[in-house]
């Protein structure tokens, strides 16, 4: 290792960044098992002393996770029903040890397809704060992660934290998802699905996939076709010809592309029976 930093600001981290190429650590929990060697090497920035990077509170126009907050700070989070599903993902992140030790940026720039994180967000129309010593931009979260490990992150730049917008902290939402056990396992597929429902029936739906697909997605003709449905009649309307096409699944050795189809359809139908009823 050539040099440790572990900066208290943001400041203080993006001038390190600006440096030259440097990895930026919190929770570790995804990067150390992938990490060949006993010691990370190189330029090491480790957030995890910067307060203004943890925390879930209300900001603004809608709420801010802090990039270095840990999943078992939002499974704590009082936070309406919209975000039940991104609380429920949270429970299910590996381990309770990791689930203490884990971050939601961690989670978002490892960029595996199976992240648990992910399909929630998506469905909470999040928005991704980077930072850099050049300044501050925002991206959608369906933009930043481009594929499997990979994102939209430039040289010095890191994540600062996630906004979700008022307007899609509404309505109330359910996370499943489907393993060879609950714990400790990638999963073979997972759903998110946001309902806000008035009068019996669906006036906006946002349903997420994921680790079916090389990055999770967001099934816009299933939604569309949600949108207006009776809730007597909602989950009826979840249909292979709604989900395939926006889905594109995959083969690997956890599972082949029409398993993940099969499961995926049969998830999010269990989601919507779970949302109309409650």
């Amino acid at each position: 290792m050539k040099a440790y930093h572990r900066p208290t600001t943001v400041q203080d981290a993006l001038d390190v960044l600006s440096g030259g190429p440097a990895r930026i650590v919190a929770g570790c929990t995804d990067l150390f098992p992938a990490t060949g060697a006993r010691e990370l090497q190189g330029q090491v920035v480790d957030i995890t002393a910067i307060a203004d990077l943890r925390g879930v509170m209300r900001a603004s126009g809608g709420w801010r996770i802090g990039a270095a907050t840990r999943w078992v700070d939002v499974m704590r989070a009082d936070l309406p029903a919209a975000f039940h599903m991104l609380q429920q993902a949270a429970r299910e992140v590996g381990s309770v040890q990791i689930q203490n030790t884990a971050t939601v940026a961690g989670n978002l720039c490892n960029a595996s397809p199976a992240a648990d994180g992910v399909p929630c967000l998506l469905a909470l129309d999040a928005v991704v704060e980077i930072g850099s010593a050049a300044g501050v931009r925002r991206v959608a979260i369906g933009d930043f992660i481009t594929g499997i490990r990979q994102t939209v992150l430039r040289p010095g730049e890191m994540v600062l934290a996630v906004h979700v917008p008022d307007a899609a902290a509404r309505g109330r939402s359910r996370f499943l998802k489907l393993g060879a056990r609950r714990y400790l396992v990638i999963s073979i597929a997972m759903v998110a699905v946001r309902l806000e429902i008035e009068s019996g029936g669906i006036t906006r739906a946002a349903v997420a996939v994921g680790a079916c697909s090389a990055v999770a997605r967001r099934m816009v003709r299933l939604e569309a076709v949600l949108e207006g449905a009776r809730l007597e009649d909602a989950a009826n309307r979840v249909e292979a010809s709604l989900v395939l096409p926006d889905l594109a699944p995959i083969d690997d050795i956890r599972a082949d592309a029409s398993y993940r189809g099969v499961a995926a359809l049969e998830l999010i139908r269990r989601a919507v029976i779970d949302l109309v009823q409650t």
